[in-house]
C-alpha cells in the first residue's frame, strides 16, 4: 500500500484545498438537518407510531414478513428505545455542527455520520406512511456520503464531491423531468396559478406569492424549469461555471424556502448544492473567504481512508444505474429507493398540481355545540394567518393534506379520531388547540371544506387568510360507544 502515500494521493484527480467551503457547509449542514429529523422524531413518533401510537410499530413489525431495510428495532420496540435513538441521535448531530469531530483523524466523522446514517435509517424503515416522503431517504443519503469527506486533517475528497453533485443532478433532474412528463400546467407555464394557493402547508408569505401578477407566475415556473433542467447538467462542468450553476440551485431554493413549507427538502437541497462551490470562485464574490495558496495541496491522506473512498465510489457507480435508468423511463418513479440501504435513489417533486384546495376540519361536541380542533400547519381558521414552521416537519398535518385530496388514509385517521375521544394526552399535543381543555368530547366528526385565498378586497375587508365552503362529511359523528 506503499503507492498510496505517495504524490498519487495528492494529485487534482484525488482532493483540493478549494472546496474547504463546500466541505465545512456539508458537514455542518447536513449535521444540522439530522438535529431537525431526530428532534422532530423524539416529539412525534411515539404519538404517530409508538406502542399506543395511531399505527403502532410493534404491531407493524408483527404482520410485516420483511421491513424496507435494516433497522434496529426488527428485534424490540419500545418508547424508551425510541427515544434514547432519537436523542443520541440528535446529540451526536449536534457534535458536528459544533465541529468536534471534524477536529480528530478522518474516522472520527465517518463513524458519526454513519451512526447518524444508520439511527435515522432504524426509524424511517419502520415509520411507515408518516416517514415516507422523499427528504426522509434524500437525508439518509446525503448522510451516507457525508461520511467520506474527511476531517480537517485530511484533503476533501473529489470522488465524495462528485458523488453530491451526482445527487444533486438526480434531486433538481428529477424533479424537472416528473414535472415535465406530468400535469400541462407546467408545460403551459400556468403551474404557480394554483400551487401556491394549493401546496400542502402555505407559509406567512404564501398568499402574497400567490397574488404575483400571472406573468410573473409564468416567469417563475420558466425558471424554475431553467433550474432543474438545464442548470444540473453544468454542475459537473469546470469552475467557475459549477459555482454559477450552484448558485442558481441555491437561489431557487431559496425561493421556494420563502414561498412554502417543505420540511427540510429545501433547506437540505442548498445545503447540497455547495459540493459544485469552489472557493477561488466563492472568494471573487464574498471577499473574506479564505482561498488556499495551492487548490490542490494535500493535508494528507491516510492510505486506509483513500481504500474505503475509492470503494464507496465504486458502490455508488454500481448502485447509480437504477435511478439513471429512472430518469429516461416513461414511466419514472417518484421518490423511490432501488435498494434496501435507501443509497441512490430517485427524487422528484409535484409531478401534478391540484387547482382546488380541500381541508378536513375535525371537531368535537360539548353537548352543546360542535368545536374546531387546531392543527399547527395545516389551514383552519380562515382568520389564523399561515405559520413557518420548515425546516421543522409536521407528519400529521402533511398527512391531513394527504387524506383531503382523497388518498387513503381511513387506517390511521380512524385511530386518531378514537384517540381525541378519549383525550390522549400524547396526541393532542400534536395539535396547536383543544377546545375541550384536556378533556374528552361526547363526539367528534370529520368535515370536508373547500379553502381559497381571499381576494386584496376582502383581505382588507376582513382581514381572514382564507375562505372556506363546507362539502360534506368525510366522517360522519362518531361517539366512544360507536
Amino acid at each position: 500500500m506503499d503507492w498510496l502515500n505517495t504524490d498519487w494521493l495528492n494529485a487534482a484527480w484525488w482532493g483540493t484545498a478549494d472546496h474547504d467551503v463546500a466541505r465545512f457547509v456539508l458537514q455542518r449542514g447536513i449535521a444540522a438537518v439530522y438535529v431537525i429529523a431526530f428532534v422532530s422524531g423524539a416529539l412525534q413518533f411515539p404519538a404517530l407510531l409508538g406502542e399506543r401510537g395511531l399505527l403502532p410499530v410493534p404491531r407493524y413489525l408483527a404482520r410485516a414478513a420483511r421491513t424496507p431495510g435494516p433497522t434496529l428495532f426488527r428485534w424490540r420496540y419500545s418508547d424508551a428505545l425510541l427515544r434514547t435513538v432519537a436523542w443520541s441521535g440528535a446529540a451526536l448531530a449536534a457534535t458536528v455542527v459544533l465541529g468536534l469531530p471534524q477536529q480528530g483523524p478522518a474516522w472520527l466523522p465517518m463513524l458519526v455520520f454513519l451512526a447518524l446514517w444508520l439511527l435515522y435509517m432504524s426509524m424511517v424503515n419502520v415509520g411507515q406512511v408518516f416517514y415516507g416522503f422523499g427528504w426522509e431517504i434524500l437525508l439518509l443519503e446525503a448522510g451516507f456520503l457525508a461520511a467520506f469527506l474527511g476531517s480537517d486533517q485530511t484533503t476533501t475528497p473529489v470522488i465524495t464531491l462528485w458523488l453530491f453533485r451526482w445527487l444533486l443532478f438526480r434531486l433538481e433532474f428529477g424533479a424537472g423531468m416528473i414535472k415535465m412528463r406530468g400535469d400541462r400546467v407546467w408545460r403551459d407555464l400556468t403551474a404557480l396559478y394554483y400551487h401556491h394557493e394549493t401546496q400542502p402547508m402555505p407559509n406567512p408569505l404564501s398568499w402574497w406569492f400567490h397574488h404575483l401578477p400571472k406573468p410573473l407566475h409564468k416567469v417563475e415556473v420558466l425558471g424554475n424549469h431553467v433550474a432543474q433542467l438545464f442548470m444540473p447538467f453544468l454542475l459537473f462542468a469546470p469552475q467557475p461555471v459549477a459555482t454559477w450553476a450552484a448558485v442558481v440551485v441555491i437561489a431557487t431554493q431559496l425561493w421556494l424556502v420563502f414561498s412554502g413549507n417543505f420540511a427540510w427538502l429545501n433547506a437540505l437541497t442548498l445545503v447540497i448544492a455547495f459540493s459544485a462551490v469552489g472557493d477561488s470562485v466563492l472568494a471573487g464574490l464574498l471577499p473574506g473567504v479564505p482561498v488556499s495558496a495551492d487548490t490542490h495541496a494535500a493535508l494528507g491522506t491516510p492510505a486506509w481512508f483513500a481504500a474505503v473512498v475509492l470503494a464507496m465510489g465504486l458502490l455508488m457507480l454500481v448502485l447509480s444505474w437504477w435511478p439513471l435508468k429512472n430518469l429516461i423511463s416513461r414511466e419514472q418513479a417518484m421518490n423511490a429507493s432501488f435498494n434496501r440501504w435507501r443509497l441512490a435513489n430517485a427524487y422528484g417533486a409535484f409531478g401534478s398540481i391540484t387547482r382546488e384546495r380541500y381541508e378536513v376540519v375535525v371537531e368535537g361536541w360539548d353537548g352543546h355545540r360542535w368545536l374546531e380542533y387546531g392543527f399547527r400547519g395545516k389551514p383552519g381558521d380562515p382568520a389564523r394567518m399561515p405559520r413557518q414552521f420548515a425546516p421543522y416537519h409536521l407528519r400529521l398535518d402533511w398527512l391531513m393534506w394527504f387524506l383531503a385530496l382523497g388518498q387513503p388514509g381511513m387506517h390511521w385517521f380512524i385511530p386518531f379520531l378514537n384517540k381525541l375521544l378519549v383525550a390522549d394526552r400524547a396526541t393532542l399535543k400534536l395539535l396547536r388547540h383543544d377546545p375541550f381543555g384536556g378533556r374528552p368530547p361526547e363526539q367528534v366528526r370529520a368535515r370536508v371544506f373547500a379553502y381559497r385565498y381571499t381576494s386584496w378586497r376582502e383581505w382588507r375587508h376582513s382581514g381572514d387568510w382564507w375562505v372556506r365552503e363546507p362539502m360534506g362529511d368525510l366522517v360522519p359523528p362518531m361517539s366512544r360507544a360507536s
